[in-house]
C-alpha cells in the first residue's frame, strides 16, 4: 500500500475536521446528503460526458496506482542488464534466449527477444519507444480524468450552494432559521474545493508521478538493450544508464522548482 496517499488523506480530512471542531462547529451539520449528491454526481456526470468511456475505463484501471506502491528497483534493473552484456560479449547475443523466460519486465523481455533474433537497432528503438509511449500515454489519459474531476468539483460546489440559497431565501417567513440554513448551504461549496484538492486533483498528480518513474526504467531498458545489441562494453552501459539517471533527477528537480516559484518571479 502507498502509505502517502492514504496517510496524507488521512492528515487532510481529519485536519479539516478538528479544526472545525476547534471552532465550536457541529461535525453532524457537515453530513447532508442532498450537497453530496449534487458535488460528487454532478462531478462524476461532467466527467461522463467529457470522456470516451474507453479512456474512463483506462481511470478506473489504474485508480488503483493511486494507494498501492509499486517500487520500482533501478539498481536490480540496472544489474540486470549488466549482466545481460557481459553475457552476451562472452558467448554471443543468441545465448541470451536461455535468459528470456527468467525476465520479469515485459518491455525487457519483449526487447531482449528482438535482439536475440538479430533486429536492427533502429528497428528496435523504434519498436520499443512506441510501447514505452503507449504506456506513458495510457497513464496520463487516466491522470487527465481525475484532473478534470478536480476542475469540475468546485464548480458543483457553487451549483450546490446557489441552489441552497434560493431554497432558503425564497422561505424567509422564520428569522431565526435563516442563520442555520444558509451554513447548511454553504456545505456543498466544502465539499466541492475540499474534494478538488484533496481527491480529485491530488489523485490525478500522483498517477503522473509514477508514469514519469515508469519511463524513466523504460528509457534505461531501451538503452540497455541497444547497448547489448550493439556490443558494447557493459562500463560503457552501467555510464549510459548512469548518465539518464542523472539527467531524469534533474529534471524532475528542475519541474519541482518551477512548481514552487512565485507567480512572476
Amino acid at each position: 500500500m502507498d502509505i502517502l496517499s492514504i496517510g496524507g488523506l488521512i492528515l487532510g480530512f481529519g485536519s479539516l475536521l478538528t479544526a472545525f471542531i476547534i471552532e465550536k462547529g457541529n461535525p453532524a451539520k457537515l453530513l447532508q446528503i442532498s450537497a453530496a449528491m449534487i458535488v460528487f454526481g454532478g462531478t462524476i456526470a461532467a466527467v461522463l460526458v467529457s470522456f470516451p468511456m474507453s479512456q474512463i475505463k483506462t481511470a478506473v484501471k489504474h485508480f488503483k496506482l493511486v494507494f498501492m506502491d509499486k517500487k520500482i528497483d533501478f539498481a536490480s534493473v540496472v544489474e540486470q542488464l549488466v549482466q545481460l552484456s557481459d553475457r552476451a560479449r562472452k558467448e554471443g547475443l543468441l545465448a541470451l534466449e536461455q535468459e528470456i523466460p527468467n525476465i520479469q519486465n515485459p518491455l525487457l523481455k519483449k526487447g531482449l527477444g528482438l535482439v536475440v533474433d538479430g533486429i536492427e537497432g533502429e528497428v528496435i528503438r523504434d519498436i520499443l519507444d512506441r510501447e514505452v509511449y503507449l504506456a506513458e500515454d495510457e497513464l496520463k489519459e487516466a491522470a487527465e480524468v481525475f484532473e478534470a474531476a478536480g476542475g469540475y468539483a468546485p464548480t458543483m460546489g457553487i451549483i450546490g450552494t446557489v441552489m441552497g440559497l434560493i431554497s432558503v431565501l425564497s422561505n424567509l417567513t422564520n428569522p431565526d432559521e435563516l442563520g442555520p440554513a444558509i451554513a447548511v448551504a454553504f456545505v456543498a461549496t466544502l465539499y466541492g474545493v475540499s474534494s478538488a484538492n484533496l481527491i480529485w486533483l491530488n489523485f490525478g498528480k500522483k498517477i503522473k508521478t509514477k508514469a514519469k518513474q515508469e519511463r524513466m526504467l523504460n528509457e534505461i531498458i531501451v538503452e540497455g538493450l541497444l547497448s547489448i545489441q550493439a556490443g558494447e562494453n557493459p562500463r560503457i552501459l552501467r555510464e549510459k544508464i548512469g548518465g539518464i539517471l542523472k539527467e531524469a533527477k534533474q529534471q524532475q528537480a528542475q519541474a519541482g522548482e518551477a512548481a514552487s516559484a512565485p507567480i512572476g518571479g
